[in-house]
Formats: C-alpha cells, sequence, structure tokens
C-alpha cells in the first residue's frame, strides 16, 4: 500500500485568503455530499484522525481548503498541493452563500495557478446530474484536463454495478484514465489514486 505525508497548509474563506501558488495543484470538486471528505480522509489515511469534516448536511463546507502532498521519495514523484474546493448545488444559505462560493472558486480559477488537472466526483447512484454537466463544459471552457472518479460506489448492489458503469461510460466521459469507482472508506481505490495521481501531474506537465 502507498502512503502520502500530507499537512494542512491553508483553509480559505475568500478569495483574499488564497495562498499564492507555489506548487502543482489538483483540484477536487464536485456536488455537496458527494462523498469529497471521505474521499480525502481517505487518500491522507486519516479515517482515525479525520482532516476533512464528513458532514450530514450538504453544502455545509465553504472554504477551499489546502493540503501539501509528499509522496514516497523512493517513487520519485514531486511535491503537490491537493486542494479541496466547497461542494456546489445545495450551498446552505441560499443565494449570498452560493454567490460566495462562485466568487471563492473564481478566484481561484482565474487566479493564474498551477492547477494541472481536477478530479471531478460524481455520485454513481445518480451519474452526472445537471450541475455535474455545468462544470464539464466549465472545465471544457478552460481546456481543464479531469479526471471523473465515482464515489458512493458501495450504495449500489454489486448486481448491478458493472452494467451501471458501462451504462455512464457509454454515454462518453472525458476522463484522463477510465473513470474510477470508490467505495467509500476502501483502501484499494485510494491506493490506486495514490499512485495514480502524482503519475497523471508528471504526465500533464511534461506534455
Amino acid at each position: 500500500m502507498i502512503h502520502w505525508k500530507s499537512e494542512t497548509v491553508c483553509t480559505a474563506w475568500k478569495a483574499s485568503d488564497l495562498p499564492k501558488p507555489s506548487l502543482p495543484e489538483v483540484v477536487l470538486v464536485g456536488r455537496s455530499n458527494v462523498g469529497k471528505s471521505t474521499l480525502i480522509n481517505a487518500l491522507l489515511n486519516r479515517m482515525g484522525h479525520k482532516v476533512a469534516f464528513v458532514s450530514s448536511k450538504p453544502g455545509k463546507t465553504r472554504s477551499a481548503n489546502f493540503f501539501k502532498i509528499y509522496p514516497p521519495c523512493d517513487a520519485g514523484e514531486d511535491v503537490f498541493f491537493l486542494v479541496d474546493i466547497p461542494g456546489y448545488g445545495y450551498a446552505s444559505g441560499g443565494n449570498r452563500a452560493r454567490a460566495e462560493w462562485w466568487k471563492l472558486v473564481n478566484a481561484y480559477f482565474e487566479g493564474g495557478r498551477d492547477t494541472v488537472f481536477v478530479i471531478h466526483l460524481v455520485d454513481f447512484r445518480h451519474g452526472f446530474l445537471a450541475g455535474d454537466e455545468q462544470l464539464t463544459s466549465w472545465l471544457d471552457s478552460m481546456d481543464m484536463p479531469r479526471l471523473v472518479v465515482f464515489t458512493k460506489g458501495d450504495k449500489t448492489p454489486k448486481s448491478k454495478s458493472k452494467a451501471l458503469y458501462n451504462q455512464y461510460i457509454g454515454r462518453g466521459i472525458v476522463s484522463v484514465l477510465p473513470p474510477i469507482v470508490t467505495y467509500g472508506r476502501n483502501d484499494e481505490a485510494a491506493d490506486y489514486l495514490r499512485v495514480q495521481i502524482p503519475q497523471i501531474i508528471r504526465e500533464l506537465k511534461n506534455a
């Protein structure tokens, strides 16, 4: 199993809180309550001591969180930031909260940062909803590479998982790798991502 060393470097509540660009960045985006915090905790091996708060209330997390990632030295990969962008779609607090979300996210993506690619999290049970389609169009407009990761695969019966996956793939999905299905705290999926994410960074940076 591959392990990352990590540290929380910054929690940005507003655009002015965003740190100056310094390292390559990989950004996690997805609808509120898509399971982003669960995946982050799995990636950082922090199920016992969580670094990302898992909430039952969609839209509760409104900050952008920067985790500095140190891949294993013997893997030959460089240090990078994993950036947790607040979830979209259900921002609690109404129009004002949604406006603040857009200001923070726009400031991030328009701030000249070294964003290598986006990890687009999609709930495996529901597939690409309207918000996901809008995000896809937005990423296309920026020519931003993305890796599609399906979450909450553990909430779909195994007998239906393969057919559902093939159904989504059949509709056409833009992703730097075949979309990955995660299963909550499943270490195998998280371990695979810990290997692939630094490799994708290297390949895209050298392209």
